[in-house]
């Protein structure tokens, strides 16, 4: 009984893209920060603070769904940064499945605030009026005027104290695509995702034999999300390649910005994520935000280092660029790393061979008693440390039934275990058993 109620907490049901938007200082990331339990979003009473997106994986009674955070609206502004912003914003709005609407209660409706709902409306997405800084009750008497905004419902809420955002969530969540992908229905699903331009489509196009998708050297050619299957030399599966831009009317096309949006999607229903990085470009900050996102999704990855036949290559060339990944990754360093040339063919083939070991780690299930009579010796030996004087005894350990590497361990006193013991425990598990590639999930729980 016990297994079947944590089993139904962390099998998540994907819930899609959730857009926050609104004119700037209405507290659109200190909404986003507390959603996604992280301080990711610069906070600050001056207007204009976000200028990039941010985003963050949540979850509502189960529900997960990703949240971007978007700079703030402000329509035929002559600031440089805030030409960018709106038009972010507006792509935002483009690619989300639901959207809300924040606005400030203390300032009232504005002439801004018009605006952005009459852009929200002719989006046609639901949009959730989310009426900020409502603190006290003498507040929400003052709420009444954004009925002139034409929603018919709007929520009060306090994104400080978190007062109200559970019936905005109840909403949120009701309404939104019930998507759930289950082990075995269909084939497995392998996004090649990166930045534009480092070669995902030559790629594709080197595994298959075929010219399927278009390559030239400008960002950003591939407008749309492409799946091509692989049936060759005993493998099956579908490959995906999400470079894609699509093309927005009356949209001026941020090719960065949209890469990241459509792989957001293509993330989520993957299998295993190839994260291709170009040689000559190295692991930078974008590529690194595309890792985590992979990783907080909880999906198998592999990186290919695209374009190794234009660098000088040697033994120590190479060790040093992989120690550089490594360190970058920390402390998720179990990823397999393959140096490829897809002009070449340079180890395509590895990397998918690769790819399909990742894809196996990820569906590997430790029968219990082969899990404790490996795990409780170590556990023996190197107990968590005491703590305010409390001894914590960890008994039994199992893997729990869901689509991902998840185990839990049944102790006495689980509030006292530190995130250093949890590392520990995960590095014991990869010693002992393959799961590299794939993000593994440690709980502790109270026997």
């Amino acid at each position: 009984m016990i297994l079947k109620i944590l089993f139904l907490q962390q099998s998540k049901i994907m819930a899609g893209i959730v857009a926050i938007v609104g004119r700037p200082n209405v507290g659109k990331s200190t909404f986003f920060n507390r959603m996604i339990q992280k301080r990711d979003a610069i906070v600050d009473s001056q207007s204009g603070v976000t200028r990039d997106r941010h985003y963050g994986k949540s979850d509502w009674n189960g529900r997960e769904f990703t949240l971007i955070d978007t700079g703030g609206y402000l329509e035929n502004s002559d600031d440089i940064f805030q030409k960018e912003i709106d038009k972010q914003v507006s792509l935002a709005i483009e690619e989300a499945d639901a959207i809300l609407f924040i606005v400030d209660v203390i300032d009232g409706v504005t002439g801004m605030d018009q605006i952005i709902a009459k852009l929200l409306r002719r989006s046609r997405k639901p949009v959730y009026l989310t009426i900020n800084k409502v603190d006290n009750t003498s507040r929400i008497q003052m709420t009444s005027e954004f009925y002139s905004l034409g929603y018919k419902n709007f929520y009060c809420i306090s994104s400080v104290s978190g007062s109200g955002t559970g019936e905005l969530l109840d909403d949120l969540i009701s309404h939104m695509p019930n998507e759930e992908k289950q082990i075995g229905d269909e084939l497995p699903n392998f996004a090649v995702v990166g930045r534009p331009n480092a070669g995902k489509s030559s790629f594709i196009n080197a595994i298959i034999g075929k010219e399927r998708n278009i390559v030239t050297k400008i960002a950003g050619t591939t407008r749309d999300s492409i799946n091509t299957r692989y049936k060759r030399f005993g493998f099956d599966f579908n490959l995906i390649d999400t470079a894609g831009i699509r093309k927005k009317a009356k949209i001026k096309e941020d090719i960065e910005f949209y890469s990241i949006m459509r792989s957001v999607r293509s993330i989520e229903y993957a299998d295993v994520c190839i994260l291709i990085i170009d040689a000559t470009r190295g692991f930078d900050g974008q590529v690194q935000n595309i890792f985590w996102l992979i990783h907080r999704n909880n999906k198998g990855i592999v990186i290919l280092v695209n374009k190794w036949d234009l660098l000088e290559k040697s033994i120590n060339v190479t060790k040093k660029y992989e120690t550089q990944i490594r360190e970058a990754i920390s402390p998720f360093k179990d990823v397999p790393i393959v140096f490829v040339s897809s002009l070449t063919k340079q180890r395509i083939f590895k990397s998918v061979s690769t790819a399909i070991e990742v894809f196996e780690n990820r569906k590997r299930k430790i029968p219990t008693k082969i899990l404790n009579n490996e795990m409780l010796p170590i556990i023996e030996k190197t107990p968590p440390p005491s703590s305010k004087g409390k001894y914590i005894k960890i008994k039994f350990c199992t893997q729990l039934p869901t689509n991902y590497p998840q185990f839990v361990f049944f102790c006495n006193l689980p509030q006292y275990l530190k995130d250093p013991y949890r590392r520990f425990i995960e590095n014991k598990i990869r010693s002992r058993f393959d799961f590299q590639g794939v993000p593994i999930q440690i709980f502790f729980r109270k026997k």
